[in-house]
């Protein structure tokens, strides 16, 4: 089997079968096929793209290119959830202790920010004292006694998907869709989840700018991770505008710890109760979504799931009193307000804009190496929809200095759209679909 015999296959359109697949990749991490033919692999895999089985195939071979986390001897069952990336979207943070209350074990794996994007682990660590490199033992500890850990992926874990993003993104092959999906798959089967329901965001804010990309996406997610034995769900979800009322990571904290305690806003608990129900499909513990909703609902009603959380922050390392001084107090101390130029009603708040403004600010990288700052964002006061009157305050802006401030108003200020009648509201769950 010879590396160039593979890219020209690939080339022509043909169907590559695991054993092709293996030998390139394997070799690839190994050493032995050079970044150049790999590169020319991935141009051609760009272009002619793959079948779900193909994709199936080569989402194994990446999985098992490193270590794949040992569940065994935890009763089940494992769910886990993951969004393909927004502005504002804290969702993980609420839906792990959420679906854990409700018997639902979440193994998660999270990243961090990168772009315009948020990171859930940037976000935890913003918490005093919690650890997010998690060995594979108190993982398992963690999730058999809180019903979920929130780790990051260790160098052991998948290997080839880390050299196959990096090339990716120096070759102008990040949107093939068919390595999105493997990249995704490979990692969240490695955790050891049974069942798994993909947020996959759609509009100016996400990765998938238009509904027909992110559908092409969702399908591609459901139909590799059937073929690979999971049962899956992909919810398409809008992300025209940053998701709550918070964007930052201790901001977002908080506004876990809001919704947590049933105070949360409406468009962010939408979206958590939806995947939430589902995730209770997945597993077994909810026969339909209407029943999967009302459990979750039950218990933020009753507490439980924000005493899971608090559980989850002391056993990670972190510091719940310290926590909870912090609420409301943690900010930056270079800040300005957004105020309204003229009145009548918010057309659109461009979530792109926000999120972008959020990397000058230092809520978000550019690179892997960038530095992220836990006291910097935005507080929104008002959503789309809302009446404002001219010079009205429509949010507060954290930077880490005052140059980035001044460096975003601009951008901010063009990221509010404001006109003389109230908007049609946007639904929020464009799309579901279901392999279960």
């Amino acid at each position: 089997m010879r590396a160039v015999d593979i890219i020209q296959k690939k080339r022509e359109g043909g169907e590559l079968d695991r054993a092709e697949l293996a030998f390139f990749i394997d070799g690839y991490v190994a050493g032995r096929i050079p970044e150049y033919q790999v590169s020319a692999w991935l141009m051609a895999v760009f272009l002619k793209g793959m079948s779900s089985v193909e994709a199936a195939a080569l989402t194994d071979v990446m999985l098992h290119s490193g270590k794949v986390m040992d569940l065994s001897g935890i009763t089940g069952p494992f769910v886990d959830k993951h969004s393909t990336g927004g502005v504002g979207d804290k969702v993980s943070l609420i839906l792990a202790p959420m679906v854990a209350a409700c018997g639902i074990k979440v193994p998660m794996m999270s990243g961090r920010a990168l772009g315009h994007t948020g990171g859930t682990l940037d976000k935890l660590e913003s918490i005093p004292g919690y650890r997010t490199g998690l060995s594979e033992a108190d993982f398992r500890a963690f999730i058999e006694q809180d019903g979920f850990a929130m780790t990051g992926q260790t160098a052991e874990i998948v290997p080839a998907d880390k050299k196959l993003y990096a090339l990716r993104d120096v070759t102008a092959t990040v949107e093939s869709i068919p390595l999105i999906t493997a990249s995704i798959l490979s990692k969240k089967v490695a955790e050891g989840a049974e069942a798994l329901v993909f947020d996959v965001k759609s509009g100016p804010g996400a990765f998938m700018k238009t509904p027909e990309r992110a559908e092409a996406l969702a399908r591609s997610l459901v139909s590799t991770g059937t073929a690979m034995g999971k049962r899956i769900v992909s919810v398409i979800t809008d992300m025209t505008e940053p998701l709550g009322l918070k964007v930052g990571n201790f901001l977002e904290v908080e506004e876990t710890l809001d919704c947590l305690e049933n105070a949360g806003p409406e468009d962010l608990m939408e979206v958590t109760y939806r995947l939430g129900a589902w995730m209770l499909v997945a597993g077994g513990v909810a026969k339909t979504v209407e029943e999967g909703e009302r459990l979750c609902r039950k218990s933020i009603r009753t507490g439980i799931a924000r005493e899971l959380f608090m559980a989850n922050v002391r056993r990670q390392g972190g510091q719940p009193e310290r926590l909870l001084e912090l609420r409301g107090n943690y900010r930056a101390k270079d800040s300005y307000e957004v105020l309204a130029p003229t009145g009548g009603f918010i057309q659109a708040i461009d979530a792109y804009k926000i999120g972008l403004a959020g990397v000058y600010l230092g809520v978000g990288r550019d690179t892997a190496l960038d530095p992220v700052y836990p006291d910097v964002g935005f507080v929104l006061d008002k959503k789309t929809g809302a009446a404002v009157l001219a010079g009205e305050r429509l949010a507060t802006v954290y930077g880490k200095d005052a140059a980035s401030l001044e460096a975003v108003k601009a951008l901010v200020a063009s990221a509010y759209a404001i006109g003389p009648g109230a908007p049609a509201r946007r639904p929020l769950i464009l799309k579901e679909i279901s392999a279960i």
